[in-house]
């Protein structure tokens, strides 16, 4: 009796198990074709004018946003946003999975939210194109957005994206309008310190506005600098 048990549940195992995986490659198709995605091709060649994170800014100062090249953007920044936002932007396809568990475990250790797993693809994507809603269907467009523009972006293009638009102080996006509201200068001549600064405040770019010299934010670009070799 027990045999014919053992065999009865493998077959089933055997029938269904294949097809539960087979409903739920279809489902994840039905969900992807359902949603409305936008024309990451178009990043090739275009460099947006506007993001939705820019257009949910409702503050009181005039939005600064001025989009300029790789090219034309200093190299300390470049170092310095990678090694504070996602040290292993260059090695990953979009998900940092080691960053996402010891996030997720300070989160356990802490028992409230204080520290995200978000690579510099996923911030690309939530501040081109996504609400801050944290309903389902808006998390599985941010992970289907995120694989689109590292499949068919190169890392240069995603990085050269983020550093323009990405929130630096109220109404200021980008690296030019930071360089130029934080240091009057532009950011082609950003020095060391100021790149790792920039990049120190990243996580609340708001805060450290009007709290620019507190000794958290002088310990953490001292931390980037010397991971700079500086």
């Amino acid at each position: 009796m027990k045999l014919q048990q053992i065999v009865r549940s493998q077959t089933v195992r055997r029938i269904f198990l294949p097809g539960l995986v087979t409903l739920g490659i279809v489902w994840l198709l039905f969900l992807h074709s359902s949603l409305t995605l936008p024309e990451i091709d178009l990043l090739k060649i275009e460099n947006p004018t506007m993001t939705a994170f820019m257009q949910r800014y409702d503050g009181k100062a005039p939005l600064q946003y001025r989009f300029v090249p790789y090219s034309k953007i200093s190299s300390y920044l470049k170092r310095a946003v990678v090694i504070a936002e996602d040290s292993s932007f260059f090695e990953h396809s979009g998900f940092d999975w080691k960053a996402i568990q010891k996030a997720a475990e300070k989160n356990w250790e802490e028992k409230e939210f204080v520290r995200g797993g978000s690579t510099i693809t996923q911030q690309l994507a939530k501040n081109l194109y996504l609400s801050p809603s944290k309903n389902p269907f808006r998390k599985l467009k941010e992970i289907i957005i995120t694989l689109e523009l590292e499949r068919k972006l190169s890392k240069q293009r995603i990085l050269e994206l983020y550093l323009n638009v990405v929130e630096w102080g109220e109404g200021i996006y980008g690296a030019e309008a930071a360089a130029q509201y934080y240091f009057n200068t532009k950011a082609s001549n950003l020095s060391p310190y100021q790149a790792c600064w920039l990049a120190a405040i990243l996580p609340k770019p708001r805060y450290f506005q009007t709290h620019r010299n507190g000794p958290f934010i002088q310990r953490k670009t001292a931390m980037i600098l010397g991971r700079m070799g500086i």
